[in-house]
C-alpha cells in the first residue's frame, strides 16, 4: 500500500512541474508576441493617442477660424 501511496506522490509531483512548465511557457509566449506586437506598432511609426488629440484640436481650431474669416469676407463683400 505505502508503494501504491509513493507512486501517487510522484505522479502528483510529476504533474504539478508539468503543469508549471506548460504556465511558465504559455508566459513567455505571451511576452515575446507582445514584444515583437510592440517592435511592429514602432517600426509602422504610428502617432500616439495624446498626439493624435493635439493634431485634431488644431484641425478644429483652424477650421473654426475659416468659418469665421469666410463668414467675414462674405460680410466684407455685401458692402
Amino acid at each position: 500500500m505505502q508503494k501504491d501511496s509513493k507512486f501517487f506522490d510522484d505522479m502528483a509531483r510529476m504533474m504539478s512541474g508539468a503543469a508549471g512548465t506548460v504556465f511558465d511557457a504559455k508566459r513567455e509566449l505571451e511576452q515575446q508576441f507582445a514584444a515583437q506586437i510592440e517592435k511592429f506598432l514602432l517600426k509602422m511609426n504610428f502617432v500616439s493617442r495624446e498626439e493624435f488629440e493635439v493634431v485634431r484640436d488644431m484641425a478644429r481650431a483652424a477650421r473654426e477660424e475659416n468659418e469665421a474669416l469666410k463668414a467675414r469676407i462674405e460680410a466684407l463683400e455685401k458692402k
